[in-house]
């Protein structure tokens, strides 16, 4: 009995199935993704489908891409034919799917292993405490009727940095943006979500969030995805698992029991690179 915490999926569902043959993966094992199970890839129905059919064996956290799935589907915005999400809508069961995916968390916490798993990042200046609450606010609007209108109000880059006095629909959209888009800020902690690249080629006075020197949640190991440019990749107790399978990369598993890492390489190639 093992636990396994693998990075962005992004509808490659062969790669996932060939990855857990090399892991040996059993029934007994519990695995953890980091979110964007959907999007881009050929196969997000299928992911969809595997991974809500582990029922209690799997944690999935909320990515952005899986956020975008849900908002085109309560907003009545669904895809054409070409697009790689048009599939579910086109599944018969598609609605308690979505249903399913609305009600996953955006953050877990496992006292075992001191691990939080997260999509994308936390605000530098959240404790474990606080970042627990956050996300535990926007679960429950998800799950709570009137959960249409958090859709209506998901997108922006604003607010771009933590206050206490946040409240409303500001305040939840500084929450998603945070766990499910973040990847640099600046010293003060505010956020500039325009730039993707890997570490090293950002504007001056940006560094990535975890490197934030003054950041509250140091003292929990943070797991996250989200960005393929950055790749496989520790640093300041954080492990980065996106390492771009579905951009030409490879889909990476990290077994937390004896921090053994796995991948293997996509099946198709890619140059393009976004959220």
């Amino acid at each position: 009995m093992a636990t396994y915490v693998i990075g962005d999926i992004q509808g490659c569902f062969d790669e996932l199935q060939a990855l857990l043959s090399l892991i040996n993966y059993d029934e007994h094992d519990t695995l953890w993704f980091c979110g964007d199970l959907v999007n881009r890839g050929p196969k997000s129905l299928e992911v969809l489908q595997f991974v809500r059919a582990l029922g209690d064996k799997a944690i999935t956290v909320l990515g952005n891409h899986d956020l975008h799935l849900l908002a085109l589907y309560y907003q009545k915005k669904w895809p054409t034919e070409d697009n790689s999400l048009y599939p579910i809508f086109q599944y018969a069961h598609h609605k308690s799917l979505m249903k399913w995916l609305r009600k996953r968390p955006l953050a877990h916490y496992d006292k075992t292993y001191n691990c939080l798993l997260i999509h994308a990042g936390l605000a530098p200046q959240w404790t474990l405490n606080c970042a627990l609450h956050c996300a535990a606010e926007v679960h429950e609007t998800l799950k709570n009727k009137g959960f249409r209108a958090f859709f209506d109000n998901m997108y922006g880059n604003t607010p771009d940095i933590w206050s206490e006095r946040l409240a409303g629909w500001e305040k939840l959209r500084f929450i998603v943006n945070t766990f499910t888009r973040l990847r640099y800020c600046d010293d003060g902690g505010r956020y500039h979500m325009k730039h993707k690249g890997q570490p090293g080629r950002q504007p001056p006075g940006l560094i990535p969030w975890f490197e934030h020197p003054n950041r509250q949640n140091q003292d929990v190991t943070t797991l996250f995805g989200h960005w393929s440019t950055l790749g496989l990749n520790q640093s300041h107790n954080t492990i980065a698992l996106d390492s771009g399978c579905l951009w030409g990369g490879s889909l990476t598993a990290l077994r937390l029991d004896d921090q053994q890492f796995f991948s293997l390489p996509c099946t198709r190639h890619s140059t393009l690179h976004g959220e």
